[in-house]
């Protein structure tokens, strides 16, 4: 199987895969799309199961998205994810979006099935696994500034802070009228007064440090989902003079290796995450979904760690 396949592979299928052992019919959509660590997680699932199909990368640009999903549904995949930068486009390329996905207009995870296309988001669900599970806390109980709230999965973990009702969200986007928009559509899931004082359950802010530095003093967990710490060579997100020890981290980069935000996190002793946990567990739903059989969790983790 080729690490990674393109447009032109799905317009020329049979040829492009006539020596595979199994047929190929789950994959990853995104550009770029080569760091991508669901292929060994999905096809660890789909060995422990006895599933006789592969799960693969595929190297689409935006402008191919729509193209890429029509092939992939006559070639009858069974279904795909999708990554950076396709999550909000592909909402408007199916044929159904379910509920909770609708409310985020962005879609994760499609499936294929008697010739439709149907959309699904399992970044939020998955957060909330992994949160609980790196962190022993609940989400409802945290008080969140979420850094990258305009993005695909920024909206995703937004939302599922709204849904769970979490003590405060603080929404921060580099483009301000974007988080602006978001607090206007979560508003009402936060109407009732939790905190003590006088302070917002809900809040956009802009993203510069003084502003964070204050917000971050009543915070309990910070969420990074832009795309800075993909590359060894990227800044992080936050200089190293505002990150405090009572702080949790979750970076949604999976990465092994620690992103620079992370490795600030821990030489200043504040508690942090990768991404790969979340990974681990928004595969595991989108698994569910394909063949309604329950993901074999101890196979995949074991594939990523």
């Amino acid at each position: 199987m080729k690490d990674v396949y393109t447009l032109g592979d799905l317009q020329g299928w049979k040829e492009a895969t006539a020596d595979e052992e199994f047929p190929i019919r789950l994959g990853v959509l995104g550009d770029p799309v080569a760091q991508s660590l669901s292929p060994p997680m999905q096809n660890a699932g789909l060995e422990a199961t006895g599933i006789g199909a592969r799960y693969a990368r595929f190297q689409i640009s935006p402008n191919e998205l729509e193209d890429a999903l029509g092939l992939l549904r006559r070639l009858e995949f069974i279904g795909v994810n999708l990554t950076a930068p396709h999550k909000l486009a592909a909402f408007a390329l199916v044929d159904e979006v379910e509920e909770q996905a609708r409310k985020i207009g962005a879609i994760n995870t499609i499936v294929f099935p008697d010739g439709r296309s149907l959309g699904y988001n399992t970044d939020g669900p998955g957060f909330l696994h992994a949160v609980h599970e790196q962190f022993s806390v609940d989400l409802r109980d945290l008080r969140v500034l979420l850094l990258g709230a305009g993005g695909g999965a920024g909206r995703a973990l937004a939302w599922q802070c709204a849904l769970e009702n979490c003590e405060r969200l603080v929404l921060v986007s580099r483009t301000f009228g974007k988080a602006q928009a978001l607090v206007r559509e979560l508003a009402g899931y936060f109407s009732g007064p939790r905190v003590l004082g006088p302070e917002a359950r809900l809040e956009a802010v802009r993203w510069e440090n003084t502003i964070l530095r204050t917000q971050l003093a009543r915070t309990d967990l910070v969420i990074h989902a832009t795309p800075l710490g993909l590359n060894r060579t990227d800044p992080s997100p936050l200089p190293p003079a505002l990150i405090a020890p009572h702080l949790m981290f979750y970076d949604l980069i999976p990465k092994k290796a620690p992103t620079r935000l992370l490795a600030d996190a821990a030489a200043a002793g504040a508690r942090g995450a990768n991404g790969l946990t979340m990974l681990l567990h928004q595969g595991a739903l989108a698994f569910e979904l394909w063949f309604d059989h329950p993901a074999p969790l101890a196979a995949m983790r074991a594939a990523l760690t």
